[in-house]
């Protein structure tokens, strides 16, 4: 079963004073103005005729999350799972609900399916954005 978003932050989300920390929760604010990135990620991730039963997936945001997390840190997907696992800022970052630990090959497999048309609609998302900040 896959969502789109998760629907509510968890109250232990917590992002360390460390200017990493800092980062990481100024990305992720952005990112929430952005709703409309969402549904793009979610074409290339979501399996068409997949029902929804069973272990629930990363949603579309998580992997969005996830795949940010790991360019900007430059971080090889082992690196990544163990940061994630490590990290409660690199945790709250990826929007992962309570008890989802995924392992380098399931975020891999998720981040992997983005098309490359859709990263760069995301870009472009995210420069116009920017730009409307200025």
């Amino acid at each position: 079963m896959r969502e789109t978003r998760n629907a509510q932050a968890s109250k232990f989300d917590f992002y360390s004073q460390h200017e990493i920390g800092r980062e990481l929760e100024e990305i992720s604010v952005t990112l929430d103005e952005l709703p409309e990135l969402l549904p793009m990620i979610e074409i290339d991730v979501f399996e068409v005729g997949v029902k929804d039963t069973g272990r629930i997936g990363m949603s579309a945001e998580s992997v969005l999350h996830c795949a940010l997390l790991k360019q900007h840190r430059q971080l090889s997907y082992q690196a990544l799972a163990f940061h994630i696992e490590d990290s409660s800022s690199f945790r709250s970052f990826a929007r992962l609900p309570a008890g989802l630990i995924p392992k380098k090959s399931a975020m891999q497999f998720n981040i992997s399916r983005i098309k490359s048309e859709t990263w760069e609609l995301v870009n472009q998302t995210i420069v116009r954005h920017a730009l409307s900040e200025e």
